[in-house]
């Protein structure tokens, strides 16, 4: 009698991949998170703070919200539209009649 294969239900193992997983947090990673959150929030929240008192010079109030502006507003940046041209052709044609 030989061997037929894997006995029924068998299934192989997964590899194993070595090292920490996707998009987990190292130490350090965890550390700074940890001294941000005892310290009272995050620098943006530091940021807006300063940004909204009425006891910091108008300068620092302006530094803050130059700071602080990347993270509440997004960039914006133009596309390029790409038509037809027989849509263009009457386009310059509407706008010659203008």
């Amino acid at each position: 009698m030989g061997l037929r294969g894997p006995p029924k239900g068998y299934q192989p193992a997964k590899p194993v991949k070595p090292g920490r997983p996707k998009g987990a947090r190292n130490k350090r990673t965890k550390a700074v998170e940890e001294a941000i959150s005892s310290a009272g929030g995050s620098p943006l929240e530091f940021l807006l703070a300063i940004m909204q008192s009425d006891n910091a010079h108008p300068r620092d109030r302006t530094q803050a919200a130059i700071a602080a502006a990347p993270y509440v507003h997004a960039k914006l940046s133009s596309t390029e539209v790409k038509l037809p041209e027989r849509i263009v052709a009457e386009i310059r044609v509407t706008l010659r009649k203008a």
